[in-house]
């Protein structure tokens, strides 16, 4: 039994449908990217499967659990957390605040002073920070913060919403680095990221989204050396 697998699922923003009879899988502590162009349907993907939109045909399940028909907040104590694109953290809000918002599930509340402490453990910076505003950071320790969140709410299963979007080559490396720090401690990643290269670089396997449908998957050191994947993507 896979950890999450979704069976030909259907969704549509009103009546323009954006996802076609897709289907993946994603085993415990692996890294898996989805990779596409823009308007691939890779975003509403993870809002599918967090409940943010409901799939008019098809099932997903998690741990052998039916979660599609589920409201988001059930979804999210089964272990299945969600870090937007954007980062959308509350401005005015400490770090510190912002980073226990994400406990506030009943898996997680129990054990709000042993995760932060685990995750000013992985994430340094953000202790040093802890009493800062959210607005007074840089893009790159604002998406730290965003991370350091859906950690907060204990997840099995964490789903990153491009992470390097509108940050510097340096900063983005950072990010990497803390994905594979993530992965690293036996939490399993489903990634959107539109930077190729690094996202298949880090991952076990990923999956091409085209037109809301799955082109192509695999093993992420085959994709990367694919010529489709190569021509498309990596401008080579």
């Amino acid at each position: 039994m896979s950890l999450l697998e979704i069976e030909k699922i259907d969704a549509s923003y009103g009546d323009v449908q954006v996802i076609f009879e897709l289907s993946l899988k994603v085993e415990k502590k692996e890294v898996v990217s989805i990779i596409g162009g823009n308007g691939a349907g890779k975003s509403s993907l993870l809002r599918v499967i967090s409940g943010l939109m409901k799939p008019s045909a098809g099932r997903i399940t998690f741990e052998g659990r039916a979660i599609h028909t589920e409201p988001p907040e059930n979804i999210v104590t089964h272990g299945v957390v969600h870090v937007p694109e954007g980062r959308r953290l509350f401005p005015l809000m400490s770090v510190k605040d912002n980073l226990l918002v994400g406990a506030y599930n009943s898996r997680a509340r129990g054990e709000t002073d042993k995760t932060l402490a685990e995750v000013y453990e992985l994430l340094p910076r953000l202790a040093e920070r802890e009493n800062q505003l959210a607005m007074t950071l840089s893009g790159g320790e604002q998406q730290m913060v965003a991370i350091g969140r859906g950690l907060m709410a204990k997840p099995q299963l964490l789903m990153l919403d491009e992470p390097s979007l509108g940050l510097a080559p340096i900063l983005i490396r950072d990010i990497f680095k803390t994905v594979r720090q993530i992965a690293d401690h036996g939490i399993t990643v489903l990634m959107v990221e539109q930077d190729v290269r690094h996202s298949l670089s880090l991952s076990d396997r990923g999956y091409v989204l085209e037109h809301g449908r799955v082109v192509m998957e695999g093993k992420a050191d085959v994709l990367i050396d694919d010529p489709h994947i190569k021509k498309a993507y990596l401008g080579i």
